[in-house]
């Protein structure tokens, strides 16, 4: 479809941010999960 890297720095930006919020939505659920677990364990 495209290069490597899209010249457009506003494309690059909304990937950045769009990479961000995947991230951390995972850390968040990861860190609910294993507290929830922990949390039935006891």
């Amino acid at each position: 479809m495209f290069g490597p890297l899209p010249d457009d720095p506003v494309i690059i930006a909304i990937v950045l941010i769009l990479l961000s919020l995947i991230f951390f939505v995972y850390l968040l659920l990861r860190r609910t999960v294993l507290e929830f677990r922990d949390g039935m364990q006891r």
